[in-house]
């Protein structure tokens, strides 16, 4: 390799291989997409209130007809190559072994693209290489098939070991990958370099080598100055300069369900230390995705990266009164909300109907009128509204209306030509709403898909939805304490609240409006959700301000902000303002803990009670976890420990394993959203342990989000970091050293550990009690470990709790006290502790 070393390396990206490592750099076509149709069929099936319980590498079981036809035509047959689509790019790994374009598709689409790279070698040989993805996928080398893969087996990887003879010098590599894309699709394509001659990736670019490199090199590094904003200005830490003028474009969106984008042009002028991209008014008040696009002499390198961005002093105080504050939200949502039909229908309560209302109604009626996955998010409130304050709207806007709720797939039994997901139970109890409050409106009408009266559908609905509470009120939440999932289903409870023409589903509606918002309120610190949760993603962990249950809380008890995305919150507020819906007092004491209170809470949820929760909270501290929740089990999209300190939403830590190493992906796990493997977890009031042993193949860390710079002040040492936000303590102790990342998207905002088996204690404190200082703090609890026996008890001698021991089965024993998980009710015990 010396001797290549000497060669010019203008115009080429040289990157070592490693024997058993990723090829890692190549060449990417666009995407290639056509929309994959079948006749109209009906499927057959029910809720599934289990099925992110995966145990074989989060494979989900439903097949779509779509799928089956897809996987008759191909499975196991060689791929069919579809021609190359422009634009080209550049694609860098940033430390993933994978070229990943996962992503979400509303509708089935065939996927393929290609992606290309040059392998240099000293020598000639044979080389061993391994191939991985979930659908299809052919491998070249140097013009000549070497082999391919056709598994087609929805988001399930395999792989491939093939054999190549190499040249001596330059070898072109070809992959064409291919899949059938079904809402969240795990797209990529992983080629391992398993063993083979001595090589580097040898990749040409239109620019010069040196500035090929920096160019990498500053997004590998470039981060966000803060971890959120609510004032000043937006802009990157770019610790690497480069030698040259850079143009720069960023486009900032939402998340994967927004399709609103803001682009921003700028340079990034030679050796400059710092980006500017706008001030925090020139953004919508969200969580943003920001995709930095480089370019400089015919090259562009990207990144995605990720920011909340939250308008709290333009926002202010909210106002006392109930009335006030539910105002000022309607105001907010019509005129600050994506364009869609929950923004219109807050219009429309406040009776501007008109030609911008009806826009929004018009965003939102194809993905009905097409029957795209998360239509029910869409049809409910546009229900909502065409019931309620149809005269504000034209009568062309209410036929259009009135045709696509007439000709929209209801249930799985219906026949369509779709990948609507009907079998969790957010989206179960909006299909059933909608068939249950469009049928009885237009009662004399022919549903088209059914081939029934709306008088039918209703009924239907209305049996469906009676089937639904069943479940719900023996099981509550399948996707348990979800920050997203809240707002879901109470946008269907909310609308059945108001409109239902059956009373007993009215009440039954009520009450589980009520026991979701004492669930919220008890799992709430400052009226903002800190617990374990069943399902979260990144966008709904990381915004602590502008998630729609800060919204919810700024209305019901003057804690929160707002957001851009909402889901239920108009319903809601027309509930509170014209039926009579009316939030019990007490909710605002267990969201909102006084000084002096403690609160446990020990309850279950899920069918069969398969999620055991435990929270504990004071008025400065607030931490919830999972009890003896399938340990050493592959993980979805759990998140196992939560906590806050302080009053300050942003002061929050939480542990995972990463499903994947790529930033800001769609996997599920993903980088932070669930784990994928999933730990052993045990908390008593303040105190925590999270013991990970993670699978073959998996990322070898686990991690924390730990936002140092929102904190008032902390400590680090070889394996712990402590803080104080307010008068709120954290300790963090690993039983390894910590790796504090400082640079790249979550530079100043991660801490890991390496390893296959790693464990993290985590104990809270105030400084009201005996602790004092962070300082004071931390020399009393900063030696705690813990002691796994032979019988698999973990023990943990606490300076203030005495000896802590936790069972296999998740008993917890402390302080005289017994606690068996397995015994927890749905309805669960809160205690007042001392």
């Amino acid at each position: 390799m010396a001797q290549l070393a000497k060669e010019q390396a203008t115009g080429v990206m040289r990157r070592p291989v490693s024997q058993g490592g990723p090829i890692g750099y190549w060449r990417l076509s666009a995407i290639a997409e056509q929309e994959y149709n079948v006749p109209d069929t009906t499927m057959s099936g029910h809720m599934d209130a289990q099925f992110f319980l995966t145990k074989e590498k989060n494979f989900i079981p439903h097949e779509y007809p779509c799928r089956t036809k897809f996987a008759d035509e191909r499975r196991d047959r060689h791929p069919v190559l579809v021609d190359k689509r422009g634009p080209e790019r550049i694609w860098i790994p940033f430390g993933s072994p994978r070229v990943d374009l996962s992503g979400f598709w509303f509708r089935a689409t065939a996927v393929s693209a290609w992606a290309e790279t040059t392998i240099e070698t000293e020598t000639a040989g044979t080389a061993r290489l391994k191939l991985s993805c979930c659908g299809g996928a052919v491998l070249f080398v140097n013009g000549e098939e070497a082999g391919h893969m056709s598994a087609y087996q929805r988001n399930f990887e395999t792989d491939r070991t093939i054999d190549v003879n190499l040249n001596k010098g330059l070898n072109q590599i070809s992959v064409f990958f291919d899949d059938l894309a079904e809402r969240d699709a795990r797209y990529f394509f992983e080629l391992d370099y398993i063993a083979g001659p001595e090589a580097r990736i040898s990749l040409e670019v239109p620019c010069e080598s040196k500035v090929a490199d920096e160019m990498e090199e500053l997004l590998n590094t470039m981060h966000f100055e803060r971890p959120s904003y609510s004032s000043g200005m937006v802009a990157f830490n770019c610790p690497v300069p480069v030698s040259c003028d850079l143009d720069v474009e960023i486009v900032v969106e939402g998340d994967f369900l927004a399709e609103e984008h803001e682009t921003f042009q700028s340079v990034l002028k030679s050796g400059s230390a710092r980006l500017e991209v706008g001030t925090v008014d020139d953004f919508h008040s969200d969580f943003r995705h920001f995709d930095v696009r480089l370019k400089a002499g015919g090259l562009t390198l990207s990144r995605p990266f990720t920011v909340e961005i939250a308008h709290c002093e333009k926002q202010g105080t909210p106002p006392k009164q109930l009335d006030a504050r539910i105002e000022e939200a309607l105001r907010h949502i019509a005129d600050k909300g994506y364009s869609d039909a929950i923004s219109a229908l807050a219009r429309l309560a406040l009776g501007r109907g008109g030609e911008t209302a009806e826009d929004m109604i018009s965003v939102s009626l194809p993905k009905i009128e097409n029957c795209h996955d998360c239509a029910d998010f869409h049809l409910v409130p546009l229900l909502f509204g065409r019931i309620r304050y149809g005269e504000l709207l034209t009568e062309t806007i209410r036929r259009r209306i009135d045709k696509a709720t007439l000709e929209f797939r209801y249930w799985m039994d219906e026949p369509g030509n779709d990948v609507q997901w009907y079998f969790s139970e957010n989206h179960a109890l909006l299909f059933h709403t909608a068939a249950y409050l469009a049928g009885h409106f237009h009662s004399d009408r022919i549903f088209t898909r059914a081939n029934i009266t709306g008088t039918e559908q209703s009924a239907r609905g209305a049996e469906r939805l009676r089937a639904w509470f069943d479940h719900f009120e023996q099981c509550e939440m399948a996707e348990f304490n979800s920050v997203p999932y809240f707002p879901i289903d109470l946008k269907g409870l909310t609308t059945l609240y108001a409109l239902a023409h059956d009373e007993d589903i009215r009440q039954r509606a009520e009450n589980a409006i009520l026991r979701l918002v004492s669930i919220v309120a008890a799992s709430a610190h400052h009226g903002t959700l800190t617990a374990a949760q069943g399902r979260s993603y990144e966008h709904t962990l990381m915004a602590a301000r502008t998630s729609e249950l800060s919204a919810i809380a700024r209305v019901l008890w003057s804690k929160g902000f707002y957001g851009r995305t909402f889901q239920t919150l108009p319903q809601f507020l027309l509930c509170l303002r014209d039926f009579g819906l009316k939030i019990p007092e007490q909710d605002y004491d267990k969201a909102c803990l006084a000084e002096g209170k403690t609160q446990e809470w020990m309850f279950s949820q899920g069918e069969n009670r398969f999620a055991h929760l435990y929270h504990y909270k004071t008025a400065h501290t607030a931490m919830g976890s999972l009890a003896r929740y399938r340990w050493r089990e592959w993980g979805y999209q759990e998140t196992v420990l939560q906590l806050r300190i302080g009053t300050n939403p942003d002061a929050q830590i939480w542990v995972n394993h990463p499903g994947e190493v790529i930033h800001s992906g769609f996997g599920r796990p993903s980088y932070w959203g669930g784990c994928g493997a999933l730990p052993r977890v045990h908390q008593y009031r303040n105190l925590a342990i999270v013991i990970f042993e993670v699978f073959e193949n998996q990322p070898d860390f686990s991690h924390i989000w730990f936002p140092e710079q929102v904190f008032d002040e902390t400590m680090k040492g070889e394996n712990f970091v402590c803080a104080r936000s307010g008068k709120g303590l954290v300790e963090v102790i690993g039983d390894r050293q910590f790796e504090t990342i400082t640079e790249g998207p979550t530079a100043g905002m991660e801490v890991r550990q390496n390893g296959r088996k790693t464990a993290w204690i985590f104990r809270l404190s105030q400084t009201s009690g005996t602790e004092g200082t962070l300082n004071s703090f931390h020399n009393r609890f900063g030696n705690l470990s813990f002691n796994l026996t032979d019988e698999g008890v973990v023990q943990v001698e606490d300076p203030e709790y005495g000896m802590v021991t936790f069972d296999e089965d998740g008993t917890i024993s402390a302080e005289g006290r017994t606690m068996v998980p397995s015994q927890w009710s749905i309805q669960g015990e809160i205690n007042q502790l001392s």
